[in-house]
């Protein structure tokens, strides 16, 4: 079985040491959309270094997201890269991600959930400095073909009721050139750049990074619900349940509750297509 659950998540976590300045936090945001209008103060602490916030989203870019990428090949894990989907990020911040910084980052093999048809694996990724823990990243990657091992299936999602009326709602469009952009932060998938790649993939044109719309999302929470203070970003989660192309437009709908909000994104241009569900934000 290419999946050896027990071995997979019994193996040694993997180290590695990484470093970032603002020139990758700037980078990051700016993959995002962030400096619209150029000179609005409420971008510029993402885009001016001298007032430089940085969203805890940067956690799955840092050390250009080498995490997930290490963990399709722990021991345990013999998978067709084609098969292989990612289903839904975590990150959960222990203390606000400061502009500069090294780290020692491990990762390991959290989890292999049985989802029947699908595989889950629970790839996490720890970052400390000399201060102590700064993230936890949980990625969930699906492994089509791999289920139907007996093993445990996982926890079930949020659920939020689309039927409720939002207490918010914001539409952000994406670029053009939005992809080829954020892909300078560490994803050179050719799936986000390459149309002859995508189309070979299913796709009539390049796709947007699923962490480009996680990462879009947060920000639009911040910034129409905590005054873009991102430090007060606890944790936040998703599901992805849909692509997005470059030139749509996202719909993100919020409902807010004491101490979290929980989102749900889709594509204006394609009837309200689902992007991202189950997302919670958990802040102070």
């Amino acid at each position: 079985m290419p999946i050896d659950a027990a071995k997979a998540v019994a193996a040694e976590p993997r180290t590695a040491e990484i470093s970032w300045d603002h020139k990758d936090v700037q980078l990051y945001h700016l993959g995002l959309g962030a400096g619209a209008p150029a000179t609005d103060p409420a971008e510029l602490r993402y885009t001016l270094e001298s007032r430089l916030h940085v969203l805890p989203s940067f956690a799955t870019v840092a050390g250009a997201g080498a995490g997930v990428v290490g963990g399709l090949s722990s021991p345990g894990i013999d998978v067709d890269l084609a098969a292989v989907l990612h289903g839904g990020q975590t990150v959960r911040v222990h203390r606000p991600i400061p502009a500069e910084g090294r780290a020692v980052q491990t990762s390991k093999v959290a989890a292999v959930y049985d989802k029947g048809k699908a595989a889950v694996l629970v790839l996490r990724t720890e970052a400390a400095d000399d201060e102590g823990l700064l993230w936890t990243n949980d990625a969930e990657i699906f492994v089509r073909g791999e289920g139907g091992f007996g093993g445990e299936r996982g926890p079930s999602g949020l659920h939020a009721d689309l039927a409720a009326v939002p207490n918010h709602t914001v539409e952000r469009p994406v670029r053009e050139n939005q992809a080829l952009l954020y892909r300078l932060s560490g994803d050179r998938n050719p799936l986000h750049a390459d149309p002859e790649f995508a189309r070979k993939a299913g796709f009539d044109r390049p796709i947007l990074h699923g962490l480009c719309t996680y990462g879009m999302t947060l920000k639009a929470v911040a910034d129409t619900l905590l005054g873009g203070e991102v430090a007060l970003i606890r944790s936040y989660r998703t599901r992805f349940a849909g692509v997005v192309f470059p030139g749509e437009t996202l719909r993100i709908r919020m409902w807010t509750g004491d101490g979290h909000v929980r989102v749900a994104v889709t594509a204006v241009e394609r009837d309200e297509a689902p992007v991202l569900a189950d997302t919670l934000v958990e802040h102070s």
